[in-house]
């Protein structure tokens, strides 16, 4: 397959000239300069000036761990910008489509609908594996974005490396894979062959692994190309002060980030193994991720069953190949024995 970005950009977006806020045209800052050029209140509380529009500390450090390029960074509110952001700038409205693959992440189709691109959906196998040619098959020449969550949610499970490699080598579009649990899995992220495949977008979160959802910071990873494009239409103040101060911070603690890992995974081991052990769960389902996914007699009943002894688990009955499925995010030490109590209690 011969990647061409030209042909899967929207023309607008081709031929736009993006706004340049007053950070973007100046770069090298003093603590003595006077500034005067962004209107701002210059009465200083530590954020009366506007955050780099480019993120570049956390950037630097996200660059450095990743062993890659600045330029191959881009920074969202939360990975949700980064996605509508793709869609924005690849999708054509009422003309084009994207295929993803539930039972999955449902974000995918309500950005979908938001920006009205048709969702083309392709069940995973009974194994939750990706069906490499009836995705190739629903595809045609209006298919710009291919969604692939590995480890997948709700499943837990991580996607054959070979059954991806065929895909993004011969989808024409965008092969989006969603990391936003790869820390938890002993897999390799995708982000080491990006240089391989040219149409391979990698989207990570600071929300998952590193415990900082609250400051909604959203990672991209692509091609000089693809992501130049994303920088076009992003807003130009993105990502606040705040949220890049914490990033920053948190990303340097890697070693206790490390740790933490480790103690969620190890916490997952032993919830996996209790669940197996309750009389009304049926299955109990391998997970690379941070929470399991399990089939249980009557999703339903025991979803109010626990929510009625304070524990708030998601039922996923509802989505394809997930009937009378609940979801368990590992908590603490404390709040696993709790949910292991109560599921043990229940009748």
């Amino acid at each position: 397959m011969i990647f061409q970005i030209d042909q899967l950009v929207r023309p607008n977006v081709a031929a736009l000239k993006p706004y340049s806020s007053a950070r973007d045209e100046f770069e090298d800052f003093d603590a003595d300069m006077v500034f005067i050029d962004a209107n701002e209140n210059p009465n200083e509380t530590d954020v009366n000036r506007y955050p780099d529009p480019q993120q570049r500390k956390v950037k630097e450090v996200l660059a450095k761990q990743q062993d890659t390029d600045v330029k191959n960074i881009l920074l969202g509110n939360g990975s949700d910008e980064v996605l509508d952001l793709l869609y924005r700038a690849f999708c054509e409205p009422a003309s084009d489509n994207v295929i993803t693959l539930p039972p999955t992440y449902g974000m995918y189709k309500v950005l979908a609908a938001i920006n009205n691109v048709e969702n083309r959906e392709v069940l995973l196998s009974p194994d939750f594996q990706p069906r490499v040619k009836d995705i190739l098959g629903a595809a045609d020449e209006r298919t710009k974005l291919l969604f692939l969550c590995s480890p997948n949610n709700p499943t837990g499970n991580s996607f054959s490396e070979d059954l991806v490699a065929e895909l993004l080598e011969q989808f024409a579009g965008l092969v989006v894979i969603d990391e936003a649990y790869i820390d938890f899995s002993g897999r390799e992220s995708w982000l080491k062959r990006l240089s391989d495949y040219p149409n391979l977008v990698i989207t990570q979160t600071l929300s998952k692994a590193y415990g900082m959802a609250g400051i909604r910071l959203g990672i991209c990873y692509a091609s000089e190309e693809i992501i130049a494009v994303l920088n076009k239409i992003k807003p130009p103040y993105n990502v606040n002060e705040l949220t890049q101060q914490r990033a920053w911070k948190r990303l340097l603690e890697s070693g206790k980030v490390g740790v933490e890992i480790g103690e969620i995974k190890e916490q997952k081991t032993r919830l996996y193994t209790e669940l197996q052990q309750v009389d009304y769960v049926a299955e109990v389902y391998p997970s690379d991720a941070n929470f399991i996914l399990a089939r249980v007699d009557d999703a339903g009943k025991r979803y109010d069953q626990l929510i009625s002894q304070g524990i708030v688990a998601r039922n996923r009955t509802t989505q394809p190949l997930c009937e009378n499925c609940l979801r368990f995010t590992v908590g603490t030490a404390e709040e696993n024995e709790k949910l292991i109590r109560v599921l043990r209690e229940l009748k």
